[in-house]
Order: C-alpha cells, then structure tokens, then sequence
C-alpha cells in the first residue's frame, strides 16, 4: 500500500489517468515559471533608508508602519554567516514587518559583502568597532543613552559580546537560535542534532587555517555546502518532490523560490573573523567559559545586566536548544527570560506557525521592559 491507502499496484487506466494530471501539473508549472520576472521573487522589500555607512557595512532604519508604541529603538543584528534577509522574507512571513505593525522603532546593520580584501578584518572589528558605530549612531539620532538589540544566529553572539562589553549602552537584549555554549550539543545529545559543533570540533586547527589561507576568506558557497550535508535526503528531495508538490500553486512556488534564494545569497566570511569563530568559540568554548576576549578585554557574561530574552527552536538541528539556554545561568540579570517556540532554525522566522509566536513575543517583552 502507499501512504495514502492506494495499491502498489495501478490498473492501467489509474496509471494513465496519475500520468495525465501530473502531466499537466507540470505543464502549469512551465507556464508560471515563464512568466516569472526578478521583481516576483525580491526579498527583503519593507520599506527602508539608509543612515551610516563605513567601509562595506551599512546602518539602515525601516521606515514606520504603524504607531510607536516601545520608545527605545530596536537594532537588528545578524551574522556574517547568511544574510539579515532571512528576517523579512516576504511580506507575510517577516519578523521584521511583524514588529514594525506592533509599534516597534527598528534598525538593521548590513555587513555587505567581505571580500578578499577583507581578510584580516576580526571578530574585535565587528563587534566593537562596526557595531559600536551604529549603536552609537542611533543613540545621537535619538538623543538617547541606549538602545535594544536583538541578535540573530552568529549575530546573536555578537549582541551577547557588546552587552557585556557596554552594558551602560544597551537597555535590552533579544538573542534568537544564538550559540552560547558551542559545546552544549553533547548535554542532549539528540540524533542528527548539532553536526556543525561535530563537524567543527573534528578539525584540526591547523586545517581551519590552511583553508582560511588558501582562500582569503570562509567561501559562502562552502559554509553552504557544509549546511547542506547536515540534511542530505531532505537537500536531495526539495528539488524533485518538494518542488512538483508546489509548482502549479503561485504562493507556495514563489514561496519555494524566496527561501532558495535567500539560501544561495551567502556572503563570504572575513578570514580572521573566521578562525576566532571556529577556533575560539566551537572548538575551545572560550564564550560560555568568560574567556573570550575583544581588543584584550575579557567578554564576562556576568556583566550582562541588562533584560535578556532568549528564543530558541525546539528542534533546531543546527543550533540545538541546550546551546542556547546555557546562557541564563551565566548573566548577571535576575530579568532573564526563555521562549522555545515550535520548529527548526529557519522555521522560527519563516514558518507560518511562528508568524504568531515571534514577533508579538518579542514585542510584548519589549513592551513590559519600555
């Protein structure tokens, strides 16, 4: 029997009659995907302008759509490793959009595009340097002493280090599926949870500096690669079943194209910044440790002492659960807060269930801390 209760075994009729309709469903998708244009399938369209720029990374502000209704700004943070696109993909799955229709004041830093001229730019760069530029512009643009953050994935720790670097900058923190414990894998343990920790931690350090070298940088296309390989069987079957699943439905097909090219949008990460992030974080734990340092200052966990909400995936693979949690038993705030929500790591910002978890969750916490 299939999985749907139908014999194995077709009458030819049945056969010729499946054949025909997938026949056409596939003629239908032929036909959507001729008409297709580059505009159909834009990611990241909220509305935005840009205010500071350095270098490659640039600082921008979205425009309001509706009433503010949190007076501190919101400064949205993600990694090197992917882009900040992922948070407004489309309009009815953007976290972005989310919290601007619930009064937020939101900025995002974009780091651009790395190159090999970039190579020796570091972690200390980034975090404070690049990132200390914008907080400190959005707090003259406002006249305020601080502002929010909220950090996602690699962007995550970023946040994590400049809070406990500059907690007198800083009135709250959101991390979302953010490694802290980059050894935290191993507490649950799970099947085909945490193999970039796996991965990583398998290398040799010597290794991680010859491919850095040979390239300048951490090649996109290889970090891509390497995602891939954590799901193979579902990598090999989005492009034949999941696609034929969705072909002829405009929706779910555009949807389809949206995610595959946010997927193939993936910058290259600066050589140095590289070797701290798999040396210094996944392969010796130096974050969760308090022996993490920037431009020679020791990033202590303790001294984060600002609000601090910590959202997770319940069934992120790539960055499991417990990664995350170890962070609520090493800050120095007694105002710590959890919220697992249903999915997987990308899930969590684009599935449909969770367009009615995130971002009234973060709002509403920002709300009672405003």
């Amino acid at each position: 029997m299939r999985s749907d209760g139908a014999p194995l075994h077709l009458k030819p009729e049945q056969a010729i009659a499946e054949a025909a309709a997938l026949g056409e469903k596939i003629a239908r998708g032929a036909t959507l995907f001729s008409k297709l244009r580059d505009e159909d399938v834009a990611i990241a369209t909220t509305p935005k302008d840009e205010i500071w720029r350095q270098d490659k990374v640039s600082l921008h502000h979205y425009r309001p759509l509706a009433e503010k209704k949190i007076a501190t700004p919101v400064l949205i943070v993600y990694g090197l490793i992917g882009r900040y696109t992922m948070a407004d993909l489309q309009e009815d799955r953007s976290l972005v959009r989310n919290l601007l229709n619930l009064g937020v004041d939101l900025y995002v830093v974009d780091w651009g595009n790395p190159s090999r001229a970039d190579r020796w730019l570091t972690l200390d760069d980034y975090i404070d340097d690049y990132l200390a530029e914008c907080v400190e512009a959005i707090r003259e643009r406002h006249g305020i002493d601080k502002v929010s953050l909220l950090g996602i994935c690699e962007g995550g720790v970023f946040t994590t280090c400049y809070a406990a670097l500059h907690p007198e900058t800083i009135k709250s923190m959101v991390i979302t599926i953010t490694p802290i414990d980059f050894h935290g894998d191993t507490v649950e343990n799970r099947l085909g949870h945490g193999f970039i920790y796996l991965w990583t931690r398998s290398l040799p350090p010597e290794d991680i500096d010859r491919l850095i070298d040979a390239y300048g940088n951490l090649p996109g296309e290889f970090m891509g690669s390497v995602f891939s390989q954590m799901t193979p069987m579902r990598t090999l079957m989005k492009y034949n079943l999941d696609l034929l699943e969705v072909v002829d439905d405009d929706k779910k097909f555009l949807n389809f194209l949206r995610m595959e090219k946010w997927i193939a949008d993936r910058p290259h990460h600066p050589g140095e910044a590289a070797k701290q992030w798999l040396k210094d974080l996944y392969q010796d734990n130096k974050l969760i440790n308090n022996a993490f340092t920037i431009n020679g200052r020791q990033v202590d966990l303790g001294s984060i002492t600002m609000p601090v909400l910590n959202v997770f995936a319940k069934d992120d693979h790539i960055i499991p659960p417990a990664t995350s949690q170890a962070l609520g038993t090493k800050v120095g705030t007694k105002d710590y807060t959890e919220l697992a929500l249903p999915g997987g790591h990308v899930g969590v910002f684009v599935g449909g269930k969770s367009q009615a978890l995130l971002g009234p969750g973060i709002a509403n916490w920002l709300a009672d801390r405003s």
